[in-house]
């Protein structure tokens, strides 16, 4: 809902108010306001202007030379509208002037004549195109003739005003009118609701001798209200009128449609207004529409109706679909001289089904739909013909024919004072509660110390004490109302070690320069044989699956990755690293519920590091992204409990990746995916790893000792091993940890080497020890000893010797 300040203005008190005010008391009171626009908030410098003359432009086909009279003087301005005329009352941009994206209006020569300002058309003001009228979308704006010529054009068009963008929420359909509106900002701030004027007179004729009205379906539309206006002159609408509309959102077309659009955003109720000479007969008949019966509505479009669809019919076939929008034929043109006035209330069902049947979201739609008041209909009608007499010249015929179905169902809500404080955890007075009652305008009776309030017909979103509750609430402040615990065993909120374990995980890979990645649980049944971590017996699809591609439940999270990877090579995105935290699905036999596995993924490929600078450039490889696996764990607290072994895996390089376990147990793999399955995804060299998060995160980790920095001097010992090719480092340091017994403390591979002085078969692993009492000093005996024996296992369990040079 827009509603603009200065309209607000004329029902209610609130010149003391600024926009920003205002805006913070309706928020605080429950009906927030998402945003304010200025219409106007950059514009100076804009004058109401006279052409008293207009003639060619000497060196130019399509532009005029203007004398204009800006009240102080007669300017000279080239335009190049071509409605452009003389006697024409139009906006003046004088020199100085700044308009819409900052456009700096000066005195400038064009052509060879001095043009002293610009004659501005609504565009250029930055009026929408869509909420301009078209006779005005392809030229200069004229003016009303009445305008005083010097007058500031901005306050003419209501440039000078604000519009609130209210985000309300389904249950505040009275706040989808001004006067609305006006009813909460007056209980807001305790003032009266100024309602606007009604009265018109009527002619001697009588509405019954020219229209007679039909409800078929009483359950679709309890009333309905026809009145016939006479000898109605159509023409452009007021000014201030337009510029209500146009702050509202809605197009001025002319006077007699624009009257019905403001009683519509004024009172929040759609009325129709029809050509009456072009209406087809003098009755009106509501029904459901014939299965296949068509209507072409004002936008153009043919609609092909059905028995779901209520019709406003002229007896023989459907002028209007009820509640949405009127039908083309008998809408209101330039030769129209009387009018059909149609006010009614539609079930919102009703309503709701064919707007949403036919794509049609109208401002009167909106409206029934969410519920009007509709013991307000005749207040709005007549509003509207007070308006068509004063702005259209109208006669409006004797009395009304309508048809009236509606129940009046007095609603009351029973509530203390005792109760409504209970409910809020407050201590308001019974006065201050009857305050709010008055101030909201409900009417309260009290007695023994309870209220009984009969709800308006306006508020239909109240009906029971907890909507009675919040309406105190509201006014009595939200911020007043004390912070309190409930009163129950509770406990506060927290993370389980699962979810704090995954925030760690991510915020490691995030912080280590990694993006998260969110892929489909679907995908094909190629990829479900694809970086497997296990034998999948079957896997799990979908019964109507809507693609191939997507049919399947995963079984890795590996080829999605890879899918991204190349996604973002593709656009030249050459350097990518990214985890994925997901389940997987492995089911044992077909139509069995799979078991859900939480993995995380890793892939990366491109450089990891680079200092340009310097000349300094880092690919990524096996030992990157082996160091980044380290790290993790070394976070998650169990490093020491990680060793890796040489794998050869479908999909992986059979040289550069590794099986990980964890306490001997088989936990993921990592390295480098196979140079054809690269081939295959067309991506460059590129890096996974993919582990059994969730089976960690499930186990009960090591309590992490610390201990205080040692006080003695560490005795450190290199040695450079030659052991056959096959023996994995991990295995060398294996016996070096179990043989150097409490005394050593750090175990280092610092150097591998292989080729030259050494026998084939062989390789040369070296090694850093350290040696470490932390309660005394050890002597070079001591440490001799204990490095003799780590190198006598050394020789007995892998026959490994010392390396000469």
């Amino acid at each position: 809902m827009l509603v603009s300040y200065n309209w607000l203005k004329n029902y209610v008190e609130i010149d003391d108010l600024t926009v920003e005010e205002l805006s913070e008391k309706l928020t605080r009171g429950g009906v927030e306001v998402d945003a304010i626009h200025p219409r106007g908030e950059k514009i100076s410098h804009l004058v109401v202007g006279l052409v008293e003359k207009v003639t060619p432009h000497p060196n130019a086909d399509k532009l005029r030379v203007c004398q204009v009279n800006i009240g102080e003087t007669v300017s000279q301005i080239v335009c190049g509208a071509p409605n452009v005329a003389e006697g024409q009352k139009v906006v003046v941009a004088k020199p100085g002037a700044v308009l819409p994206g900052d456009v700096q209006i000066k005195a400038t020569t064009i052509r060879g004549e001095t043009s002293e300002g610009m004659i501005c058309s609504l565009d250029e003001l930055g009026i929408e195109q869509k909420l301009i009228s078209k006779e005005w979308q392809d030229g200069i704006y004229v003016l009303p003739e009445e305008i005083e010529v010097g007058t500031d054009a901005a306050k003419v068009l209501g440039l000078d005003d604000t519009v609130l963008e209210l985000d309300l929420t389904p249950n505040r359909a009275d706040c989808l009118s001004m006067i609305g509106v006006a009813y909460e900002v007056a209980a807001l701030l305790g003032r009266e609701v100024r309602l606007p004027e009604r009265t018109f007179t009527e002619t001697n004729e009588k509405t019954s001798d020219y229209i007679r009205v039909e409800i078929q379906q009483k359950e679709d539309n309890p009333f309905y209200y026809a009145r016939v206006i006479k000898n109605v002159t159509i023409g452009p609408s007021p000014q201030w009128m337009q510029n209500y509309l146009t702050a509202a959102g809605i197009r001025p077309i002319n006077n007699v449609v624009d009257i019905t659009n403001f009683v519509l955003m004024e009172y929040g109720q759609p009325l129709h207004a029809f050509d009456y000479d072009r209406f087809g007969s003098k009755e009106v008949v509501v029904r459901r529409a014939h299965d296949e019966e068509k209507i072409t509505t004002l936008d153009g479009e043919e609609r092909v109706l059905s028995p779901e669809h209520l019709a406003i019919t002229n007896g023989k076939e459907p002028v209007a679909l009820a509640g949405v929008m009127g039908g083309a034929f008998s809408e209101v043109q330039e030769d129209t001289t009387t009018v059909l006035l149609e006010a009614a209330y539609f079930s919102p069902i009703r309503v709701r089904r064919a707007s949403h049947a036919f794509g049609l979201r109208s401002e009167a739609s909106q409206r029934y739909e969410k519920g009007i008041d509709p013991f307000r209909v005749e207040e709005a009608a007549e509003r509207a013909l007070s308006l068509l007499e004063k702005y259209a010249g109208g006669e409006v015929l004797q009395g009304v024919v309508a048809q009236d179905y509606r129940v009046q169902e007095k609603r009351t809500v029973t509530s203390t004072t005792d109760r409504l404080n209970q409910i809020l955890g407050t201590n308001i007075a019974t006065s201050e509660i009857l305050s709010i009652f008055e101030r909201l305008r409900f009417e309260v009776t009290e007695e023994d110390e309870a209220f009984t309030i009969h709800v308006p017909t306006r508020r239909l979103d109240i009906s029971i004490e907890e909507d009675i509750a919040e309406e105190v609430a509201r006014l009595y402040g939200y911020n007043k109302i004390p912070t309190t615990l409930p009163i129950s065993k509770t406990t506060p909120g927290a993370l389980t070690a699962e979810q704090k374990a995954r925030r760690q995980v991510r915020r490691y890979l995030e912080a280590s320069g990694f993006s998260e990645a969110l892929t489909y649980s679907l995908t094909s049944p190629e990829k479900t044989t694809r970086f497997l971590l296990e034998e999948v017996p079957e896997t799990v699809r979908l019964s109507m699956p809507m693609s191939e591609e997507r049919s399947v439940l995963r079984t890795s999270l590996i080829p999605h990755l890879l899918d991204a990877i190349q996604h973002n090579l593709n656009r030249q995105v050459r350097d990518v690293a990214l985890f994925e935290i997901g389940d997987i699905f492995i089911a044992q036999k077909e139509n069995d519920l799979p078991t859900e596995k939480m993995l995380l993924g890793l892939a990366m490929t491109g450089t990891w590091e680079s200092h340009r600078w310097q000349g300094e450039e880092k690919k990524v490889d096996f030992y990157v992204i082996k160091g980044v696996l380290e790290g993790l764990f070394a976070s998650l607290g169990i490093s020491e409990e990680v060793t890796y072994s040489p794998s050869e895996r479908p999909d992986m390089h059979p040289g550069r990746s590794a099986d990980i376990h964890w306490n001997g147990e088989f936990i993921g793999i990592v390295g480098q995916i196979h140079p054809l399955t690269a081939k295959e995804w067309d991506v460059k060299e590129t890096y996974v790893a993919q582990i059994y998060l969730g089976h960690l995160l499930e186990k009960e980790k090591e309590v992490r000792l610390y201990e205080p920095l040692p006080r003695y001097p560490s005795i450190t010992r290199d040695i450079a091993l030659v052991v056959d090719k096959d023996i994995s480092a991990g295995d060398v340091k294996a016996v070096i940890a179990s043989a150097g017994g409490e005394l050593l403390k750090q175990i280092t591979l610092f150097d591998v080497y292989e080729g030259e002085h050494l026998e084939e078969g062989k390789k040369s692993l070296a090694f850093s020890l350290v040696y470490l009492d932390p309660n005394r000093t050890l002597t070079d005996e001591e440490v001799t000893t204990v490095h003799e024996s780590v190198l006598q296992e050394l020789e007995t369990k892998l026959h490994a010797t010392l390396r000469d040079k």
